[in-house]
């Protein structure tokens, strides 16, 4: 699939009508639990419609900043107040002393709060005639902020939020001017409230590779970052290993604030630690950062089975095939 298609998949550039009131919803759950199921993932209408939605957003974001002005809708607003109860929720329980010292066990009293919670703030963002969508959404939110078990984050459930942002744009929640608001608003404020989780809790990164990873958390901020970056005058791949320059510019840019993030975490030469993102720096221009980018979020996290195993399909995010 070349990086500039736009797939058949949904996306908030749809001008189709939303799903139908009638539209019969479905608690999501788990269809590819073997290796050879990867096929159906990849020739499925959830495939489609999610890695439509990506590209639409990479588009819509590029040589943007952060700071430019667009339109909050409702329901932007109405996501960035559950955001920001997940984050007092992370202030009302904080850790416990125990001798391990990661995976702290709060997180586990942390996600029991979701987990009760999340049906009903669903209900509370999308519209009334959509009601019957808040139990099948509201798995992708659970999904979004880790594993509780395991007590671990990584891209797959980055990926979820992404599909529970696709769902709410498939349910018509979200609509074509939302496009902005979804990556600089609700997706950033997102990436602060998992970054407060990774950081308070002390969670392990799910499936690193470390230092042959790109991140040990998040890879989308990369991604549509790059693509904020496209023809900027100045700012240029080589300059974000520089730290002066991330911290002058890091406010206008997802790639920047990522990078500071990791700037903040760890320790030692930037090159040993985050080998991926330096070798990336070498290359000569955004545009084909943000290319290589999308290529390797498919082969590393689309096409890799161990991430896509807990990847859970609805009646919106469909295992069927597309249709021709």
């Amino acid at each position: 699939m070349a990086e500039t298609e736009q797939s058949s998949g949904s996306s908030p550039e749809d001008d189709t009508p939303p799903a139908p009131a009638s539209l019969s919803f479905m608690v999501p759950k788990k269809e590819i639990n073997m290796v050879p199921d990867m096929g159906k993932w990849k020739r499925s209408q959830a495939y489609a419609d999610y890695i439509g939605f990506i590209l639409t957003l990479n588009e819509g974001v590029k040589a943007k900043k952060l700071s430019c002005e667009f339109k909050l809708s409702e329901t932007v607003q109405k996501l960035l107040s559950v955001l920001e109860t997940l984050d007092r929720w992370i202030d009302e329980t904080p850790p416990v002393d125990q001798p391990s010292r990661f995976g702290n066990k709060a997180y586990r009293s942390w996600y029991a709060k979701l987990e009760q919670e999340a049906e009903s703030l669903v209900s509370g963002v999308i519209p009334p005639d959509r009601a019957a969508a808040a139990p099948e959404i509201a798995v992708y939110l659970k999904e979004s902020v880790g594993n509780s078990t395991r007590i671990d984050y990584g891209t797959g459930h980055e990926a979820a939020f992404a599909a529970f942002l696709c769902c709410l744009c498939k349910i018509g929640a979200l609509r074509v001017d939302d496009q902005l608001a979804i990556v600089f608003k609700v997706f950033d404020r997102y990436l602060e409230v998992m970054r407060k989780l990774q950081k308070t809790y002390r969670m392990e990164p799910a499936g690193s590779q470390g230092v042959w990873g790109l991140d040990d958390f998040q890879f989308l901020p990369f991604i549509w970052g790059s693509s904020q970056l496209i023809d900027h005058p100045t700012l240029e791949p080589r300059h974000f290993v520089d730290e002066k320059m991330v911290n002058e510019n890091h406010q206008d840019y997802m790639f920047l604030e990522c990078i500071k993030f990791i700037n903040e975490m760890k320790t030692g030469p930037f090159a040993e630690h985050s080998n991926q993102l330096w070798n990336i720096s070498a290359v000569p221009t955004w545009s084909k950062v943000n290319q290589g980018l999308i290529r390797m979020y498919k082969a590393e996290c689309l096409e890799k089975f161990p991430v896509i195993q807990h990847f859970k399909f609805g009646s919106l995010l469909s295992i069927q095939p597309v249709k021709p």
